[in-house]
C-alpha cells in the first residue's frame, strides 16, 4: 500500500470517532502497536529534537524500502509516532521525500495537541524525512 493510501485509511479511521477523547483513546492503542525499537537504538543519537517527551526512531533500508521502529516515555506521543511510522514505514526513500502530511490536518491532530506536542509532531515528521533523504543520497 502506497503511502496516500494508508494516509487515506487513518483519515477514514479518525472520522469514525465523535470527540478527540475516543480519538486519543485510539492513538493510544496505536502506540501499543507500535514495531518496538531495540534497546541498542534508544540512544541519545536517535531522539527526535524538538520533543517535549523522549521519541526514539531507528531507520534502516531492506531492499528498496525504509523501515522505521521507534519508541517513547509518554503514551499520547507514542501514539502520534506510531501514525507517522505506519504511513512511512516500508516505502521508497525518495517517496518519503515527496510525499505530503496533509492528512495531519485533516484528522485534526495538530490544532488538538498542545503547542509543545504540535512542535514535536513537526520535529517527527522532519526527522523521518531526513532518513529518508540520508538512505536516498546512498542509493543514488
Amino acid at each position: 500500500m502506497g503511502i496516500k493510501e494508508i494516509q487515506e485509511e487513518i483519515v477514514d479511521e479518525f472520522s469514525m470517532f465523535e470527540d478527540w477523547m475516543q480519538r486519543y483513546e485510539y492513538m493510544i492503542e496505536l502506540g501499543k502497536s507500535l514495531p518496538l525499537i531495540d534497546e541498542k537504538y534508544k540512544i541519545d543519537g536517535n531522539i527526535i529534537k524538538g520533543c517535549q517527551s523522549k521519541v526514539w526512531v531507528h531507520a534502516e533500508l531492506e531492499g528498496d524500502k525504509l523501515v522505521f521502529t521507534a519508541d517513547s516515555d509518554a503514551i499520547i506521543t507514542k501514539g502520534i509516532i506510531a501514525i507517522l511510522i505506519r504511513v512511512f514505514s516500508n516505502q521508497k526513500p525518495q517517496d518519503i521525500i515527496d510525499s505530503d502530511t496533509k492528512f495531519i490536518d485533516e484528522i485534526g491532530l495538530k490544532e488538538h495537541l498542545s503547542p509543545t506536542r504540535a512542535n514535536g509532531l513537526v520535529s517527527m515528521v522532519k526527522q523521518l524525512k531526513m532518513y529518508a533523504i540520508a538512505y536516498q543520497t546512498q542509493l543514488n
